[in-house]
């Protein structure tokens, strides 16, 4: 029989391969009409689904049609709203921002201001509100990465600095505020005020995401942030060498006692394609991103070749999402996104933060 809760049913039962594994989709239903042989789906996704709404909307429909072909009539309606998460107990909050996300490695070299950057501009494709700090105070490379390396902020209260902007991502480095050329020399307690100065004086407009780049290691900046701003949750970046997979532990086990949840496992350099020939081949071994996937039991969020194209648009400060949005590379970084937003689900809300809903509306054909 069709009605409401055989729709239900439906939904909870059926794989939609656009979406992450073990997505409870049937959550966000928010509205589900059955009049006779017409059918009206409202669902509102809880991260920003720009890249797949069509797409879902799409396979919703098929699974509808194969079960019952006497359907005339499907309207999905599907939006999406930003949930913010709760963060630690005790961490005074960001005006202004949903969610802090932290991306580390535990090593240097392995990709990871590249897919900070990268996982930035691609929730902003999705349809986010994005932000991305520089937490390396010694050796900050976002101001190259985005593309504005001579720029300098401006404070119009003496108190307080403006975030500069490059792609349409508010952005923020100690990089901005000091010559290109000036060693850092200070000691861990100075870098480390230093970074919560940068993150509390910046004037953030409204953000669902601050993407923020930690420097390699688990030392005094990582801890400082871990303990002193409101981090929602983590990304790991790894290589598939089990050099780089080690040093990936080391940054899973310190988030895992300074209880910041981790969302998942980034891999890079996962092969090496040539540029002459298209050649593809695992340089660096294989595996690895799953090996730490499975043993902290947590996704896997995609892996990304070690590709030429990435390092000169960086260096140009065009970074891949941003120069070549359609590329294979970009739209990996785009699903990227959006497995790892869609498992900040698993968290708690913090209902005391606003959400903004976009309405995405699809209409089977001869309506």
């Amino acid at each position: 029989m069709l009605d409401e809760q055989a729709i239900l049913d439906l939904v909870k039962s059926a794989s939609f391969p656009s979406l992450p594994e073990d997505f409870e989709l049937e959550s966000y239903i928010k509205e589900n009409r059955v009049d006779g042989d017409h059918i009206h789906l409202e669902i509102t996704l809880p991260f920003p689904c720009e890249g797949i709404k069509q797409q879902l909307a799409g396979e919703i429909e098929s699974e509808i049609v194969n079960s019952w072909p006497q359907s005339k009539r499907i309207a999905i309606e599907i939006k999406h709203r930003t949930t913010a998460y709760e963060t630690k107990a005790g961490v005074p909050p960001l005006a202004k921002i949903k969610n802090i996300i932290a991306v580390a490695s535990g090593k240097g070299g392995v990709g990871k201001s590249t897919t900070s950057v990268n996982l930035a501009l691609a929730l902003k494709a999705e349809g986010a509100k994005v932000g991305i700090l520089d937490a390396d105070i010694y050796g900050p490379s976002i101001p190259i990465m985005m593309g504005i390396p001579n720029a300098r902020p401006v404070s119009e209260d003496k108190k307080t600095i403006l975030p500069l902007e490059a792609h349409d991502i508010q952005t923020m480095s100690i990089g901005f505020l000091v010559d290109e050329e000036q060693a850092m020399v200070w000691r861990g307690p100075m870098a480390s005020s230093a970074l919560q100065q940068i993150v509390r004086d910046t004037r953030w407009g409204d953000l669902d995401y601050l993407i923020v780049d930690l420097p390699p290691g688990t030392g005094d900046i990582q801890l400082t942030l871990s303990q002193k701003i409101p981090v929602t949750a983590a990304v790991i970046v790894t290589t598939p060498q089990d050099l780089a997979l080690a040093d990936a532990k080391k940054a899973v086990t310190m988030f895992e006692k300074v209880k910041i949840p981790v969302m998942g496992v980034v891999e890079n350099m996962s092969t090496h394609i040539c540029s002459n020939c298209g050649h593809q081949e695992a340089i660096f071994g294989e595996g690895g991103g799953n090996i730490l996937s499975e043993d902290y039991d947590m996704p896997l969020l995609g892996q990304l070749p070690l590709a030429m194209s990435i390092r000169q648009q960086l260096d140009e400060g065009k970074p891949a999402v941003a120069d070549d949005p359609e590329s294979k590379i970009s739209l990996t970084y785009r699903e990227i996104a959006r497995n790892l937003t869609a498992n900040l689900s698993s968290l708690g809300k913090d209902y005391s933060k606003g959400n903004e809903g976009i309405a995405i509306k699809t209409w089977s054909p001869g309506n």
